[in-house]
């Protein structure tokens, strides 16, 4: 545990993205930190789920938003999402989801940044465990949220015209709140349909992403029969995959960092006989060069969150690729993900030696050296 005299510093910052309404720490976490002998500020935020008064009741000292540009260099800045773009060095220690590791677009000018400022950056994408697996991931919420987009776009279709898209949605207080409102939209494209439900593949469906897909379709109601779970062997003879094509609705929740043949490609899908509707790329990494699904190149958002595809034949097809979908259900998402990652944030006292934080640092160093 920390050391009360010397104690380490989180500062948690304020989102900026867009309607990202997550925050890293919750109030429950923050006073198990602060329990734990660390000393948390927490900026002040117009767009997270949790208050600021949330976080002074347990003990947290509230900052202006933004302030972490001039804190005092011994805090460690915390966030989710990526800071805004800017070039000024970074001489802080940062712990958030930072997309420079995989040959993302820009990720020299983001990594740049750190060695600049003789600051450190822990990608939580990259903390893991001694087997290798996450020690905290939003997957579930994303694979929740990315199918209940699906659900309402594939619904959105069959009671409106191809002139129009899926309008904008916002972050919802609870799951159930979701689950009621995608129920409602469902029933009515139901008597629309004659009651033909949608057939939903989801690739990865083994996985914390895949999970929260399939929970989800089988929480608005869709009979089992109808939600296709492939994972590794399905997909192992190689695509394009006529599964996807004769589906309704097709959720990816497989991030790919080698190249294979693509799940589905333009020839796949320009097919008079296609059902295909709505995908959901889940993993959303519209930069990477192996993204198993290449045919649209637009990252979508919450008010907008769906982009025509471009096919010469078929009903009209839309792709989801929001890159925050958790932030549809934000209190859960963050209660979820910072309840999995405390254990870590425990370690930082003895970061040097844990060997969550000791990966995460090696990791660092070496892309930085790639610079």
């Amino acid at each position: 545990m920390s050391n009360q005299s010397n104690p380490v510093i989180l500062h948690l910052r304020a989102e900026t993205k867009p309607l990202e309404a997550r925050a890293a720490l919750t109030p429950q976490t923050t006073k198990a930190l602060l329990d734990a002998g660390f000393k948390v500020y927490v900026e002040e935020s117009s767009q997270s789920t949790f208050s600021s008064d949330e976080y002074k009741a347990v003990g947290a000292e509230i900052v202006p938003e933004g302030s972490w540009v001039d804190a005092p260099t011994d805090r460690i800045i915390y966030g989710l999402k990526e800071l805004p773009e800017d070039s000024f060095p970074l001489k802080h220690t940062h712990i958030q989801f930072a997309h420079c590791y995989k040959d993302q677009a820009g990720w020299k000018d983001v990594l740049r940044r750190f060695p600049e400022g003789k600051g450190t950056l822990y990608d939580l994408e990259f903390l893991e465990n001694d087997q290798g697996r996450r020690v905290a991931a939003f997957g579930y919420y994303a694979g929740f949220a990315g199918a209940a987009i699906g659900v309402l776009d594939w619904a959105f279709k069959q009671t409106h015209s191809d002139d129009e898209n899926l309008g904008g949605v916002t972050p919802y207080p609870n799951e159930d709140e979701l689950i009621a409102h995608v129920k409602k939209e469902l029933a009515t494209a139901l008597r629309a349909n004659g009651g033909v439900y949608p057939k939903c593949l989801v690739i990865g469906a083994l996985g914390r992403c895949g999970s929260g897909a399939v929970d989800l379709f089988k929480k608005v109601g869709i009979p089992d029969a109808e939600i296709q779970k492939w994972d590794m062997a399905e997909t192992a003879k190689g695509g394009p995959f006529k599964e996807i094509v004769d589906s309704d609705i097709f959720v990816n929740c497989i991030y790919l960092s080698k190249p294979i043949p693509p799940f589905i490609d333009f020839d796949s899908l320009n097919t008079p006989d296609r059902k295909l509707r709505t995908i959901v790329d889940v993993s959303a990494d519209t930069t990477n060069p192996h993204n198993p699904i290449p045919v649209y190149t637009v990252a979508t958002v919450f008010n907008d969150p769906t982009v025509p595809v471009e096919t010469t034949a078929g009903p009209k097809l839309s792709v989801c690729s929001i890159d925050h979908l958790p932030s549809l259900l934000p209190r859960e998402a963050s209660e979820f993900f910072a309840r999995d990652l405390l254990p870590s944030l425990l370690e930082l006292p003895n970061r040097e030696n844990s060997p969550v934080w000791v990966r995460a640092k090696a990791l660092f160093d070496k892309h930085v050296a790639r610079l």
